[in-house]
């Protein structure tokens, strides 16, 4: 029985896993999605085809494992406020503002439009675990009386990623930890605070 048939992959393992892992990111930021392939990979990792296809079943699970790794763990920081801890969750290295994060997040907006099998995969490897970690934060928060009790976080937990984007990817601002100061002051922080509008 062969390795994909068992299920099992034999691991490509410790520094060669990530020279692989940090090729991908490299050839996804100058090519995008639809024009990576696994031997344009291999090419620059100077590696086999063959040994991709050992520890990765394809382009879609090679890409998400390499921006996973880029990323790291998601980490729940714990500055003791709701601002503090959303600052240290999205700006720094690998961050929001991070260029080539930025490089690389336009790269999967597109595929996640054209590739639903990379869709399913990214968003059950990296955004699942994403929105759990932020999810985390704004629950501590409200534990500390800086969350309104009404707030539906499954609106408010992805604003905060969804506005700066928004800026950057549609109308050209650039992503900088002052811009996502200002919109943490201005709309996050405030719909927190005051919870959801009731009409009257």
């Amino acid at each position: 029985m062969t390795p994909t048939e068992t299920g099992t992959r034999p691991r490509v393992a410790g520094e060669r896993e990530q020279e692989i892992l940090e090729a991908t990111l490299e050839v996804l930021a100058d090519v995008g999605y639809d024009l990576l392939t696994m031997d344009a990979v291999a090419a620059r990792a100077k590696a086999s085809k063959a040994t991709l296809y050992r520890r990765w079943r394809g382009k879609p699970e090679l890409v998400v494992a390499a921006i996973m790794a880029q990323k790291g763990e998601p980490v729940v920081p714990d500055t003791g406020t709701l601002r503090g801890d959303l600052l240290a969750a999205y700006c720094g290295s690998g961050g929001i503002d991070d260029p080539l994060a930025q490089s690389v997040l336009a790269a999967v907006v597109t595929a996640m439009g054209r590739d639903p099998e990379f869709a399913e995969v990214y968003r059950r490897e990296f955004i699942g675990p994403k929105i759990e970690a932020s999810r985390g934060i704004y629950e501590r928060a409200r534990e500390r009386g800086e969350v309104h009790p009404d707030v539906d976080l499954s609106v408010l937990a992805p604003a905060l990623a969804g506005i700066v984007l928004h800026r950057v990817f549609l109308l050209g601002d650039t992503a900088t930890p002052e811009l996502v100061g200002r919109v943490l002051d201005e709309v996050v922080l405030p719909a927190a605070l005051h919870g959801p509008h009731s009409p009257a």
